[in-house]
């Protein structure tokens, strides 16, 4: 490693991804430091997975205290009470604790933490407002950042970024979108007392998710009290003092409180001058690497949700594990995109795992489909109108199983078991010879006998 610069490596953005290479390469021995502008921990920590996981806790003890009744508990509803303010202040103390971990995790691990917004000079130097440095290595792990569509009246909308410190709850709130961001705050909303409409241009939400997933939990989101409206979008939105009414594609028009977009993300690349040093961006404005992170600039390297992979904070995790290899390990390493889990925390959760049934067929695989729709124990005293899909896509010809679909109570902590099992290659006959653990929702994973289709 030259002595000629400042560090070895510089990496900017104190995200998920960012840290992890970060920790991962002075451990190995490297000069690094980190540029961060906002707060560390990034998205996932601050305005992401960790606050989002917290409000679903928050808005599903409402339904935990009804369904108490059902066992005994005796719950006067005039007694029942919710304070958003409070949940909001514990979320920000929460998160003000990881900030302090990041923040000590970096310097046990000897990095740099440089606070400003960073630009690129050239291909090894990066300013910080006054300051310049200068690294044989830089490494844009910046993230992405949430896109409002530009309508008459965009100002009035909030993001998820504004919703986690929303001063107090409406009494109506329209959600725009359809992927997991947005059917996730419906729920959050609709369970803490919203009357809630999720609007979505097309014809049902969470479009790559399996199609069995998407129609269950339509028809489940719906028994919440969400009201769920396809084949729509957002034309106008004007201000009435407090209230919006917002003005539909089919002409009609919602009077309400509060409007949240989540409508897409795109990468968080401004004024880092990359493509004045010959980074390239692709159509989608994402920074184009090749499989090993690097960009069409030798000294200059991307991960996250920047270069448009899987935006996971674990796949993140994992690509700064291999980048730190690669920069300052034995030079190899690959990441491996195959069988990533993942979870929506709408109400009732949904987690999935492989391949689709509709991305199985595509693929050329004759298939036999297994599923499996029931009440959750929990609901026969609780009294509660919820139930649970499971769904197995196994490959006939080898019996592999190639995808596994949950919607229900704690699915992404069922999944994350199944997908050992999955990236392992298991097979249905492997399933079928598992013992469940009995009385379980996740014992039908192992107990699905035989196929509907």
């Amino acid at each position: 490693m030259s002595d000629k610069q400042d560090f070895d490596l510089i990496i900017i953005g104190a995200g998920s991804g960012g840290v992890r290479l970060a920790r991962m390469s002075a451990a190995r021995g490297a000069r690094v430091a980190v540029v961060e502008s906002r707060y560390l921990g990034g998205t996932c920590v601050n305005v992401g997975c960790v606050p989002k996981k917290l409000f679903v806790y928050g808005a599903h003890a409402g339904e935990d205290i009804e369904d108490a009744a059902g066992y005994g508990w005796n719950v006067p509803g005039d007694q029942v009470s919710f304070d958003w303010t409070r949940l909001v202040a514990n979320k920000n103390a929460e998160i003000e604790r990881l900030n302090g971990i990041y923040g000590r995790m970096l310097d046990n691990a000897g990095v740099t933490v440089i606070r400003g917004t960073a630009s690129l000079t050239d291909a090894h130097t990066v300013v910080v407002g006054d300051q310049v440095y200068t690294a044989k290595h830089i490494t844009v792990a910046t993230g992405s950042w949430p896109v409002i569509p530009d309508v008459p009246g965009k100002e009035c909308v909030l993001t998820s970024n504004e919703m986690f410190y929303l001063p107090q709850l409406p009494r109506q709130a329209v959600v725009w979108g359809g992927g997991y961001i947005a059917v996730e705050f419906a729920g959050i909303l609709a369970g803490l007392g919203v009357e809630t409409t999720l609007l979505y241009r097309g014809d049902l939400f969470l479009r790559g998710f399996d199609d069995d997933v998407r129609k269950f939990t339509a028809e489940e989101i719906r028994k919440k009290g969400v009201n769920l409206r396809f084949g729509v979008n957002i034309e106008s939105i004007e201000s009435d003092d407090t209230r919006y009414n917002v003005n539909l594609t089919d002409g009609t028009r919602l009077n309400t409180g509060l409007v949240m977009a989540a409508t897409g993300r795109r990468a968080l690349v401004d004024g880092l001058g990359l493509e004045e040093l010959g980074v390239q961006l692709s159509a989608s404005g994402h920074v184009v690497v090749d499989d090993h992170f690097q960009t069409a600039v030798p000294s200059i390297t991307a991960l996250g949700d920047v270069i448009g992979t899987p935006q996971l904070t674990p796949v993140a995790l994992a690509q700064g594990m291999v980048l730190s290899n690669r920069l300052f390990g034995d030079g190899k390493g690959d990441m491996d995109y195959t069988c990533i889990p993942t979870a929506v925390f709408c109400q009732p959760n949904i987690g999935t795992v492989g391949l689709t049934e509709a991305q199985a067929r595509e693929a050329g695989h004759t298939l036999r489909i297994y599923r499996s729709e029931f009440k959750p124990m929990k609901h026969t005293l609780s009294g509660r109108d919820e139930r649970s899909l499971m769904k197995l896509v196994v490959d006939d010809a080898s019996d592999r199983v190639l995808g596994a679909h949950m919607v229900g109570p704690d699915a992404g902590e069922i999944t994350q078991g199944i997908a050992v099992a999955l990236k392992a290659g298991a097979t249905k006959a492997q399933f079928d010879s598992t013992i469940g653990i009995h009385p379980t929702s996740a014992e039908e994973f192992v107990t699905m006998r035989e196929p509907v289709a």
